[in-house]
């Protein structure tokens, strides 16, 4: 029998995936099944967008790139990023992946490895914890807790620091949550690095775009302080509905630009000519088709809690970026799993459970509002009927 190395029993996936093949069979199979499970916006990718890179291919651009990306969109990256955050960015310091999960990886191969310790939100994305084990490190929850407003607690993050840490992981605003964390406690987290000078960051802000209500998003790129040790994580796939294109970028310090440079030769070469020239068009072009996606997520928000809200044994703090809810389901009586596999199974409503996120993820279903109306209301509707005629465990 062929065998792999070891590495490759500790790796992971996303369920959410694994529920959107399910739910994909069901569909198949006849079932009226409505998706709440997939991070996906369902609006199409901006027209203009769209022929930007039709319009590349056409001009010939069909060959391969740097494999740090095209300088003209690694200048629209650091310009968006100057426009929105504040921060003066060197393209030279941006580099062009195919999506946002490529950074992760990057990052965690470098500070990964048998007897490190790696930081980590947990319910988190479960990539994070995979890649972690995948390199040999020890994973670190870092506890993100509702009654915290889904935010990282700055005092609690670097209390776990010990002399093993070799990076942390941040992820605001964040996925499962829809949790930002306010000023003061990126502020504190700032602070109290600065004991720990041997530490990496990895700050996860692809839904950096998306919050709601005035909420303000803070970026770690504004503390120059940590410039030197910190990565950043971006990328075109929620804010613009490109999902499929697989466009994201990442800014490092100089100290590790060059070896992330390597692993892009080493890997994947470079992002594909075309989809750049696209990422161009949308950093660079209107942005009005930004502003309405955002407003039809606001709507959906506020649907999707005060419908969670009145459900039987269901609570829901009204989530500020990103679009998830991140709904409490203790006093249902089902443990989160067993309700989300009933409710795709037997209401044909498509959630994740929260533990698929994190051990603190238990008592907990994570919903994606990246629906339409109509969709999220028919959802509401089944879980209430589900959750009012059927006894946990049925």
């Amino acid at each position: 029998m062929i065998r792999t190395v070891p590495a490759f029993s500790r790796i992971g996936e996303e369920n959410a995936f694994a529920v959107l093949a399910r739910a994909t069979a069901l569909a198949r199979a006849g079932a009226d099944i409505v998706n709440l499970g997939i991070g996906q916006p369902d609006f199409a990718t901006p027209p203009h967008v769209v022929e930007a890179a039709i319009q590349a291919l056409r001009d010939g651009h069909h060959g391969y790139t740097p494999a740090t990306g095209i300088l003209p969109l690694r200048e629209a990256i650091a310009a968006d990023l100057e426009s929105r955050t504040g921060a003066g960015v060197d393209p030279e310091r941006v580099m062009v992946v195919p999506g946002g999960k490529v950074t992760m990886f990057m990052a965690i191969l470098m500070f990964g490895e048998p007897g490190a310790e790696i930081l980590h939100p947990d319910p988190g994305f479960p990539i994070y914890r995979s890649m972690i084990e995948f390199t040999g490190a020890t994973p670190i929850p870092i506890p993100i807790r509702e009654e915290n407003g889904f935010a990282f607690s700055a005092a609690e993050t670097l209390s776990l620091i010990t002399p093993r840490t070799r990076l942390i992981i941040v992820n605001s605003p964040a996925n499962p949550t829809g949790g930002v964390t306010p000023r003061a406690e990126v502020e504190a987290l700032v602070a109290g690095l600065a004991a720990h000078p041997d530490v990496a960051i990895l700050s996860d802000e692809i839904y950096g775009a998306m919050t709601y209500d005035g909420e303000e998003h803070v970026s770690l790129l504004t503390f120059p302080e940590i410039r030197d040790r910190l990565i950043h994580l971006d990328g075109a796939s929620k804010t613009y509905a490109m999902t499929g294109w697989r466009l994201g970028w990442s800014v490092w310090p100089d100290g590790l630009y060059e070896a992330a440079r390597k692993l892009a030769v080493n890997s994947f070469s470079c992002v594909n000519a075309a989809t750049q020239y696209a990422g161009i068009a949308a950093l660079a072009g209107p942005q009005d088709c930004v502003a309405e996606m955002m407003a039809a997520f606001d709507r959906r928000r506020r649907l999707v809690v005060e419908g969670l809200n009145a459900l039987p044994g269901v609570s829901c703090i009204t989530p500020k970026g990103a679009f998830y809810a991140f709904p409490n389901i203790r006093d249902t009586g089902w443990r989160a799993k067993p309700l989300a596999s009933a409710l795709l199974e037997k209401a044909h409503v498509a959630t994740i459970g929260g533990p698929d996120f994190g051990l603190t993820g238990e008592g907990y279903l994570r919903l994606s509002y990246a629906a339409s109306e109509p969709a999220i209301e028919t959802a509401l509707e089944r879980m209430g009927r589900f959750l009012r005629e059927e006894r946990p465990g049925a």
